[in-house]
């Protein structure tokens, strides 16, 4: 068990989110969860990991800004005085197609998919120097790769994600951080109920080769495995979790 071990998940207090947050607090991880919107389901997902008898701190910041991710490292820093692992879960974005993409929309999709990735891991590197190194993992998704329809502002700052995540790895190798991305095929959170062609995504999402849709808990499970020591030579690279659905050609 690692009682005094602390991980960090942005957007953690719902749907994949809370799927990673639970398999840490299952291994005694205390917890650091980003949130920005309820602070009521906050509390009910703080009370529900606690019941693993880990301490849960939450912190309220829009990962958009890097001034509130520098305030909340430094919340971090004041509560645990460390950090093991950072899982850059949080994402947002314009869902629409590119004719129909103004520069709000995409300024806003890559700061908080991309930027935010960016600068979050600079500041969770530095205190993870402080006890000899950690694990970094941001969650990616199948768009980064293949085009899907609606999504090209989001695609895009998944693939810029990607690429952030294999410079990261090669960066602070040498101060023992490893860094990996994860991504996932079709999940059905809350995320999904945005997407119009909703019900057509699950149908093809289901008929892949492990023959049912991803699950939150297969997503956490690749994610905690990028944490531990048997993945240490994991470098850089982004591990898909789609029951074999982006092998078949359609």
């Amino acid at each position: 068990m690692n009682h005094n071990q602390v991980a960090l998940i942005t957007g953690g207090t719902r749907g994949i989110g809370k799927a990673i947050a639970i398999k840490f607090a299952e291994d005694g991880f205390d917890l650091v969860l980003n949130y920005l919107r309820s602070r009521s389901k906050a509390e009910d997902t703080k009370a529900e990991l606690e019941s693993h008898g880990v301490k849960v701190h939450l912190v309220k910041a829009n990962v958009r800004s890097v001034d509130n991710i520098k305030e909340m490292f430094r919340e971090i820093d004041t509560t645990f005085g460390r950090l093991d692992v950072f899982i850059n879960n949080a994402a947002s974005g314009v869902l629409r197609p590119l004719m129909e993409l103004e520069e709000s929309h995409w300024d806003w999709t890559q700061e908080i998919n991309a930027k935010a990735y960016f600068f979050a891991a600079k500041e969770a590197a530095a205190l993870m120097e402080r006890v000899g190194g950690g694990a970094i993992v941001a969650l990616s998704s199948l768009g980064s790769l293949r085009v899907m329809p609606n999504y090209v502002a989001v695609g895009v700052s998944k693939a810029s994600l990607e690429a952030i995540t294999r410079y990261l790895a090669v960066e602070l190798a040498s101060r023992n951080i490893v860094v990996n991305a994860v991504s996932g095929g079709v999940v059905d959170t809350d995320a999904l109920k945005h997407f119009p062609n909703r019900k057509e995504m699950l149908t093809a999402g289901a008929d892949n080769p492990a023959g049912r849709l991803v699950e939150p808990r297969d997503i956490a499970n690749a994610v905690r495995f990028l944490c531990t020591e048997e993945a240490h030579m994991i470098r850089g690279q982004t591990i898909i979790v789609d029951g074999g659905l982006s092998l078949l050609y359609r």
